[in-house]
């Protein structure tokens, strides 16, 4: 580890360390019943902290992340597949190390899930034919919008786009307050606007393609995130790789209903292998093109909707915080 990256790493450990220290004091008032407003006092210090720490994570979001993603490297928890042949971005072949936090973290998942609920676990295809996820829905919508680079031909995710131009400029203190209202109301629905609309967002807004400042195609297309395959040798019977498991659960839901007794609440779980042609995938291991994916689907009697172990978690009330880096998701 090198001194910039060790820098990084201590840096952001006291950021987390310091919220942790003054979450500490407000442990013992929640558990003696305090008085609200004396809870509020000390909460309120502590938002204050999380909002202080995390303008300044977001001042270094992408050293941090290179910096994480050199160690995991070098230390051999993941690497970019076919390496040696130039690789392809958004494949990741996972190391020793890597393999055992992957294989640790499915062991905490089934144990606190699938074993704890008494749930079914299955294994169903990655190979799936046209007419389920046409019946689905996800051939027409499993989709994001995109935008070409006229120049060099670079695909970009246009919502992507739009939200890095108004994160960008909420960041400038010279903006109005009705323009940084603006720019929020938009952020607030960016995943959700149209292709027209993402269109006339770009195009109102001046936004070029990253790095290149070339200008972009217009307006933005829908991009089917699914792998398309053929089955057989002629290939004249289409299917895709399962971009998520729940597929395979829904279309066998009858057997596992008449497996479980004919008895409802049911819950089914799946861990297996997924795919998405991701129009722009992230370094690292957060936005690949495959992955595993653990999921579990509920089946309720919608006339009764009751649970055997509500009773236990009825009278439960809990306090909770939402600390939450935007930038290191990403």
């Amino acid at each position: 580890m090198n001194a910039t990256e060790q820098s990084l790493l201590h840096a952001f450990s006291k950021k987390s360390s310091t919220v942790e220290d003054q979450e500490i004091p407000i442990r013992p008032l929640n558990a003696s019943s305090a008085e609200k407003p004396e809870i509020d006092v000390e909460i309120g210090g502590l938002f204050d902290i999380v909002k202080a720490e995390k303008s300044a994570v977001e001042k270094e979001p992408e050293a941090f992340r290179q910096a994480v993603g050199n160690i995991l490297e070098r230390r051999l928890f993941y690497n970019p597949s076919f390496d040696i042949y130039g690789g392809i971005t958004g494949l990741l072949d996972y190391g020793p190390s890597g393999r055992l936090v992957e294989l640790n973290v499915l062991s905490l998942w089934r144990k606190f899930f699938v074993n704890e609920e008494d749930m079914l676990e299955v294994g169903c295809s990655a190979l799936t034919p046209e007419i389920v996820f046409n019946a689905s829905g996800h051939v027409k919508k499993f989709t994001d919008l995109m935008v070409k680079d006229e120049v060099n031909g670079a695909f970009h995710r246009a919502d992507h786009l739009v939200k890095g131009y108004c994160e960008s400029r909420k960041k400038d203190v010279t903006i109005s307050a009705e323009k940084a209202a603006e720019l929020d109301n938009v952020l607030a629905v960016v995943e959700d606007l149209s292709a027209e609309e993402l269109g006339a967002k770009i195009k109102e807004y001046g936004i070029t393609a990253p790095h290149t400042k070339n200008p972009l195609s217009h307006p933005p297309r829908p991009f089917n995130l699914m792998f398309q395959t053929f089955f057989g040798p002629t290939g004249s019977s289409l299917g895709y790789l399962r971009p998520e498991t729940a597929q395979g659960i829904f279309v066998n839901f009858m057997n596992y209903y008449n497996d479980n007794g004919r008895k409802l609440p049911l819950a089914v779980a799946q861990v297996g292998r997924v795919f998405r042609n991701e129009i722009s995938p992230r370094q690292g291991p957060i936005r690949a093109r495959e992955f595993l994916l653990a999921e579990i689907e509920h089946f309720v009697d919608p006339e009764n909707k009751s649970h055997p172990k509500f009773p236990d978690v009825e009278l439960l009330e809990f306090l909770f915080f939402f600390l939450f880096f935007r930038d290191c998701q990403q």
